[in-house]
């Protein structure tokens, strides 16, 4: 207050001395002097009163008593020879590595985390990043009151790194889940939780971004971004809007070497949260629809391809034999520009719509084939694990034809590459590592299978093909068995 005040001193000073050299007289101008001169005995303004007053603190109040510390521990069996660190967010160690310190640790030690939770219902469930007791043989929470109680995991899901605790307690105060779809960049955002294991702590930001993907933290990513300082610790805490309530669970942040906040954060939407949540304490598990594609985002040299003026949408750069979007007619090079009616902006948005949809649902289309606007119907499937199913869900938005070479795929060298010997195409057999072609990812074994949408059968073939297809040559490379355009 007192800063404040004396600088507006100095600017009623300042004010009078312009009232003076500007001819408006010297009586005037000691007036104005005289006015702002400090009172002989200074008076404190009450922090509680004045229509200016802006305050978090009964937006704290309500969420605070919610978020809980989490510790967990596990028993790990480590090479010797590695060194030992103060416990820390598992979620850093895939950064910083785990024992920066130096000294020697026994092949078999236990393991400790920290982390942060918020509670979700009165009857004690709790919501944490998968992350903090993945693996864990021992989990305690700390509540708001100081209790320490036990808590079991009752699931979790590492494709979206949410998970799910329980403690035997009931009418515990909880935080109310706010719709994130409606979270807007330019919103206040508080995060509460445990940074580096000091206690529980507020920060205060604004939402910096929305539907942030292709981070490579997660499996389905649609993060929050916030510039609202999160730590170590901060794990699985609240990141909460100016009513109080929860719009996501902070999971991450973008750190270059220092493992500490620099103004990225990362938060898991709390519709995301809910719906993991929902499908963990309805069937213990979260059960993922499938569509069947490899989509790629529509970058600017695909739309200069496909003769689109829109960069929305997926483009489709593979269809799944027999899966669900093969029956559905869905072919390679469709543009999926809405699902149930909803638009789509790229394909990290159209893996997470699908995937959070119900198995055997209908999923209407509507795509973009050849100019023209279709309509696709849709049976969803359940998603394979991994070990069931070869895709590629990455893409390659550019190459160039210059600096490769490329030879006739036989049947010997298509088995070689694991893929049937009756694969058409051709195969590149050398990339020159200064080229374009290098620089955009195009690798040697990716078998070309397309130029401008023209099947290749032969290296004469393709020849002739890149001979007409002018400056701007659409490639459908085979690599591994999977296809996926690129543009060039």
């Amino acid at each position: 207050m007192m800063k404040h005040w004396k600088n507006r001193t100095g600017l009623a000073i300042a004010f009078a001395a312009a009232l003076v050299v500007g001819g408006l007289g010297t009586a005037y101008a000691s007036k104005v002097l005289a006015s702002a001169n400090p009172p002989a005995t200074l008076k404190l303004a009450d922090p509680n009163e004045g229509p200016n007053k802006l305050s978090f603190a009964p937006v704290v109040k309500r969420a605070y008593p919610t978020v809980v510390n989490i510790s967990s521990s596990k028993v790990v069996r480590t090479p010797a020879g590695m060194s030992g660190m103060p416990p820390m967010d598992p979620f850093f160690e895939q950064f910083f590595g785990r024992n920066p310190g130096g000294r020697a640790i026994p092949k078999e030690r236990r393991e400790q985390s920290l982390g942060s939770g918020v509670i979700v219902s009165p009857e004690g469930y709790i919501i944490t990043n998968n992350h903090v007791v993945d693996g864990a043989t021992d989990i305690k929470v700390v509540l708001f009151d100081k209790r320490e109680l036990q808590a079991r995991l009752i699931g979790s899901d590492p494709k979206t790194d949410v998970a799910v605790l329980k403690v035997d307690v009931d009418d515990l105060p909880y935080i109310t889940i706010a719709d994130s779809s409606k979270v807007q960049v330019g919103d206040f955002a508080l995060a509460i939780g445990n940074p580096f294991g000091v206690g529980k702590t507020v920060t205060m930001g604004i939402v910096s971004a929305t539907g942030r993907g292709n981070l490579g933290i997660e499996d389905y990513e649609d993060f929050i971004q916030t510039d609202a300082p999160i730590n170590p610790g901060n794990s699985g805490g609240a990141l909460v809007n100016e009513r109080g309530e929860l719009v996501g669970i902070n999971t991450a942040i973008l750190s270059h070497g220092s493992g500490g906040n620099q103004g990225i954060g990362f938060a898991i939407p709390s519709n995301l949260v809910r719906q993991v949540m929902d499908s963990i304490l309805k069937d213990g598990k979260v059960t993922r629809a499938y569509l069947g594609i490899v989509p790629q985002d529509v970058t600017p040299a695909i739309m200069r391809a496909f003769n689109v003026k829109d960069s929305k949408g997926a483009l489709v750069g593979d269809v799944t034999p027999d899966g669900p979007a093969a029956k559905s007619g869905l072919q390679k090079g469709d543009i999926i520009l809405e699902v149930n009616g909803s638009p789509i902006d790229d394909s990290n948005q159209l893996r997470n719509r699908i995937s959070m949809m119900p198995v055997d649902s209908q999923a209407k289309l509507k795509v973009l084939r050849d100019g023209a606007v279709k309509n696709v119907e849709v049976t969803l499937g359940k998603l394979p694990t991994r070990e069931e199913r070869a895709s590629n869900d990455k893409s390659n938005p550019d190459a160039d034809l210059n600096g490769i070479q490329v030879e006739e795929l036989t049947a010997g060298a298509a088995r070689e590459l694991g893929l049937p010997p009756t694969t058409a195409g051709v195969v590149v057999s050398d990339v020159d590592p200064d080229s374009p072609a290098a620089d955009s990812g195009l690798r040697r074994g990716d078998v070309i299978q397309e130029v401008n949408r023209q099947k290749v059968r032969s290296v004469a073939e393709f020849n002739r093909a890149v001979q007409k297809s002018g400056k701007n040559p659409l490639l459908l490379v085979n690599r591994g068995g999977n296809t996926l355009y690129v543009a060039v």
